[in-house]
């Protein structure tokens, strides 16, 4: 079954984790004792309705204040789909869990107030699903209860995202406007009586009917080797299979590949996925592929097809989120990891800071702190073979480590 992650954004009671609840009660994903729990809570509250957002704030500290913290991974699935849904925060200070909960995602929900419009955080959130190359986004105009439902106020807040979406530098975005209540379920799962003069699908019915091909990156197909297996049974005395996950697209038996980085070429003579044989391993898929020719590969080591070649370099150039309270400065030295690979990094040069609310940048700057988005070359002690984050976005995102304490502060995004 295929499986689709969504990330949401809104900022604070915008109504992200009501919304979830919501999905997940009207699909019936919610377990008896998690009902239990939200029905006898919302009564000693007082409301006269289900809390639904106590289905995604975990933390105590999310219960307390009404707000989300950390990011929240929530799973439900229908008979067509698996869903994934990165409930982030939407908190300045926690742009950097933003930027967590979006890098894996393939599409977005950004919630706006139908009272308060598209405000400064509105910008934040869309800047960054344009950043990380979010194909899909939603713009749910919730609480339209509060408005009356009004097609007007509606219209007058589609008006305004799209003086904000003329900003974006990613024009392959599909996005879809949709008018919710998350609190009474309009228009989430079930289409709603209250707005006839809405003709679209509802958020739900939008997510069944998302083509792959729409959201995912496809094309260049990328197979980090992960690691290498022998066996060295009797049935197997002479097997050499390079295990790992293929990225960007497939991989079939007799496409002439390369190694990286000896660029060694070969055949693909077998693929295997369990004990069972397959003519194809398709995007997505954890396989293991053994060549016609014994070539040197190893762990960390890429295949590619012949004529689709990364690039392979000891410099690039990337976005990157910060996300220590240390600052990144130049000269700084760091463990990159690119996939299986780790290497020594310094930073060679801090180009410009990104506000992430259209805005602008910031030149001449000297270090960055937590939250920070920044334009940054790095010079590596050995190549690493890569893309253009536009063109791939798993071959081109790296996060980075610090060399004393082993903790990741940053992640990134190759230019």
């Amino acid at each position: 079954m295929e499986v689709l992650k969504i990330a949401t954004a809104g900022s604070v009671d915008d109504g992200k984790s009501t919304l979830i609840g919501r999905i997940l009660y009207d699909t019936k994903s919610l377990t008896s004792d998690k009902l239990e729990a939200i029905e006898k809570t919302s009564k000693q509250k007082g409301y006269d309705y289900l809390d639904f957002s106590l289905a995604t704030d975990g933390l105590v500290a999310e219960r307390e204040q009404g707000i989300t913290i950390d990011v929240a991974h929530i799973y439900f699935s229908t008979a067509k789909k698996s869903y994934i849904i990165a409930d982030t925060p939407g908190h300045v200070e926690y742009t950097r869990n933003m930027v967590t909960g979006a890098s894996t995602s393939q599409a977005a929900i950004i919630l706006i107030d139908a009272r308060k419009g598209v405000i400064e955080q509105t910008n934040r959130h869309f800047f960054i699903n344009n950043l990380l190359r979010v194909k899909d986004v939603i713009v749910a105009v919730n609480k339209m209860d509060l408005v009356d439902f009004s097609e007007e106020r509606y219209n007058e807040i589609k008006a305004d995202f799209s003086e904000l979406m003329a900003k974006r530098d990613y024009q392959d975005q599909n996005i879809t406007f949709i008018p919710v209540s998350a609190l009474k379920g309009d228009n989430v799962v079930n289409k709603s009586e209250h707005t006839p003069w809405y003709t679209g699908q509802t958020l739900l019915e939008h997510l069944e009917n998302l083509d792959s091909k729409d959201v995912f990156n496809v094309g260049t197909p990328r197979f980090p080797v992960q690691y290498v297996i022998r066996p060295k049974t009797e049935d197997f005395h002479d097997f050499r299979g390079f295990a790992g996950k293929v990225y960007g697209g497939e991989l079939s038996v007799g496409d002439e590949v390369v190694a990286l980085p000896s660029q060694t070429k070969s055949k693909i003579k077998e693929i295997y996925a369990y004990d069972k044989k397959y003519q194809t391993a398709s995007r997505r898929s954890s396989v293991t592929i053994t060549l016609e020719d014994e070539i040197n590969v190893s762990r960390g080591d890429m295949i590619v097809k012949v004529g689709d070649l990364p690039q392979i370099d000891k410099q690039f150039t990337a976005n990157i989120s910060w996300m220590d309270s240390d600052q990144l400065k130049t000269g700084g030295k760091y463990v990159i990891q690119h996939g299986v690979n780790k290497v020594l990094a310094k930073v060679d040069k801090i180009h410009h800071k990104i506000n992430p609310d259209y805005s602008g940048i910031e030149e001449n700057v000297d270090g960055l702190g937590m939250n920070d988005i920044a334009r940054v070359t790095f010079k590596l002690n050995k190549p690493i073979f890569f893309d253009a984050f536009k063109d791939h976005r798993t071959n081109g995102s790296f996060i980075i480590i610090d060399t004393k304490t082993n903790s990741t502060v940053g992640a990134g995004f190759i230019q």
